[in-house]
C-alpha cells in the first residue's frame, strides 16, 4: 500500500508551515503551549519541538530536558522523511549554549531547503535587570543568533543585553533597534519598555539595508497583575500577523497587542470570579477561552469599564499629530454640530490616528474646558480616551473652537 502524502507539505496552507522550538508545559501556557495554538488559529501548520517538559515556575518540576544532540537527531529524522521544508522557524526559551548552537545548525539546515525561511527569535534571557539563563548565552545570542534572525522580539532588558546600551527613553529604544538592524534582522520589536511608568512597545522595520527603518510605538495599557506566557504568545502573534502583513509591521503589532490585552483582561476577570488575589502570584493565561480574541482582534474596541487605570492607545511614529480642519467635511468657520449623540472614543486604524467627526467634536469639547495642551492631554488620559502623544491644535482651530464655545457661554 502506498504511503499517503503529508498534506501539510503536499498541500501547504496559504499562511505557512512553522517549526517551533521552545519549552513545553503539561499544565498552563508558556513556550510552545502558549505559541502553537494561536498560530494554528491564524491558519499555520505548526510542528513543535519541546526543549523542556515542564515549567520551573512551579515549586516542583520534572521531565526531560532536550540537549543539542537530541535536537539534531529530531532534525535528521525530519530530513530522512523529506519533511524539512518550513516557511518559518520560531524559537523561545533555550537554557544552554550547546542547545543554542544546535539551533544555529538548524537554521542553516532549514535555509538549505528553503532559502526564504523566516527566522523569528524571541531571545529569552531575563527581565527587569536579571538574567535567568547562563550568562554565556548572551554572547551567543549577540554574536551568532542576531545576525541570522529575520525578526527579533526582545524585551527592554534583553535589548540592552544584545546592544550593550541602556534604554531609558523612546530615543534609546529607537537606537537599540537601529543597532540590531545593523547586526542582521530587518524587523525588531521591543515588546515592552518601561519609560517613567509608561509601558511601550517599540517596533522597527528596515525594508532595505540602505534605507532608514520605519519605526513606531504602541502605548500599552497596564494591567495590575503578572502573567506567565505572555512573551511567548506575543512573539507567536507577531510572527502570524507580520507574515499576513509583511510590509505593515505596525499593523501586525497592533493586532498582536490587541489580542494579548483582551486575553489578559479575560484572565484577570476569571481569577477575580474565582475569588483569587491576583496580586499574590503570576497568573496562568486563559488561552483556550480567548480563541475569538486571538483569531479576530478588535483593534478599535476600548471598554472603559474593563481597562484598569493607566495610559491607553497608540502613537504611530514619533511626529506631532494635529487635529486639522480637513479631517471632517465641515467648512472652516462653520459651527460644530453638537446636537447628535456622540461616542466618546476616538478610533484607530492600522496604527495611524484618525479623527472622525464624532471624535473630533469630543476632543474640541475637552480642549475648550482645559484651554491648554498639557491639561488637554491629561484629560484624555484620565477619561481613558485614546491617548495621543504630543497632540496639538493648529492656531486657527484654537481660535475657531474657543470662539464657538465662548459664544455659547462655555468657559
Amino acid at each position: 500500500m502506498a504511503q499517503p502524502p503529508i498534506l501539510a507539505v503536499a498541500l501547504p496552507s496559504d499562511t505557512g508551515r512553522v517549526l517551533s522550538i521552545q519549552s513545553h508545559t503539561i499544565q498552563g501556557y508558556v513556550g510552545n503551549k502558549s505559541a502553537v495554538f494561536p498560530l494554528q488559529l491564524l491558519g499555520y501548520d505548526v510542528d513543535p519541538i519541546n526543549s523542556l517538559e515542564n515549567s520551573a515556575g512551579y515549586p516542583t518540576f520534572k521531565g526531560q530536558v532536550l540537549n543539542g544532540e537530541q535536537l539534531w537527531e529530531l532534525i535528521e529524522g525530519l530530513e530522512a522523511n523529506d519533511l524539512l521544508y518550513y516557511t518559518h522557524l520560531l524559537t523561545g526559551y533555550i537554557g544552554s549554549v550547546s542547545f543554542l548552537n544546535t539551533v544555529l545548525k538548524v537554521v542553516d539546515k532549514l535555509r538549505s531547503v528553503n532559502p526564504k525561511l523566516t527566522y523569528v527569535c524571541d531571545p529569552v534571557m531575563g527581565d527587569e535587570g536579571k538574567l535567568y539563563v547562563p550568562p554565556e548565552l548572551v554572547a551567543v545570542y549577540r554574536e551568532k543568533v542576531v545576525p541570522v534572525a529575520s525578526m527579533l522580539t526582545p524585551n527592554q532588558f534583553e535589548a540592552e543585553q544584545l546592544t550593550g546600551s541602556s534604554i531609558t527613553s523612546e530615543k534609546d529604544g529607537q537606537e537599540a533597534c537601529n543597532i540590531l538592524h545593523a547586526a542582521g534582522p530587518s524587523k525588531v520589536v521591543i515588546t515592552s519598555i518601561n519609560i517613567d511608568g509608561t509601558l511601550l512597545l517599540i517596533g522597527s522595520h528596515q525594508k532595505e539595508k540602505d534605507q532608514s527603518p520605519e519605526q513606531f510605538k504602541i502605548v500599552i495599557p497596564k494591567i495590575p497583575a503578572y502573567f506567565t506566557g505572555t512573551g511567548d504568545l506575543m512573539t507567536a502573534l507577531l510572527l502570524g500577523w507580520s507574515n499576513k502583513y509583511p510590509n505593515e509591521l505596525d499593523k501586525a503589532a497592533e493586532l498582536a497587542v490587541s489580542s494579548v490585552q483582551a486575553l489578559l483582561l479575560r484572565t484577570l476577570a476569571d481569577y477575580h470570579k474565582a475569588g483569587y488575589d491576583c496580586q499574590s502570584s503570576s497568573l496562568e493565561i486563559r488561552l483556550i477561552q480567548s480563541l475569538d480574541e486571538i483569531r479576530n482582534p478588535e483593534v478599535d474596541k476600548v471598554n472603559l469599564d474593563e481597562i484598569p487605570s493607566g495610559p491607553v492607545g497608540i502613537d504611530a511614529g514619533f511626529e506631532d499629530i494635529y487635529l486639522s480642519s480637513d479631517i471632517s467635511d465641515e467648512e472652516e468657520g462653520d459651527p460644530v454640530d453638537d446636537d447628535e449623540v456622540v461616542d466618546p472614543l476616538p478610533r484607530t486604524s492600522s496604527s495611524k490616528i484618525y479623527f472622525d467627526k464624532t471624535a473630533k467634536k469630543i476632543c474640541f469639547q475637552l480642549y475648550i474646558v482645559f484651554l491648554n495642551a498639557a491639561e488637554f492631554r491629561e484629560a484624555l488620559q484620565s477619561y481613558s480616551i485614546q491617548k495621543i502623544v504630543n497632540l496639538k491644535l493648529k492656531p486657527n482651530e484654537k481660535k475657531r473652537v474657543r470662539a464657538k464655545y465662548q459664544h455659547e457661554g462655555c468657559p
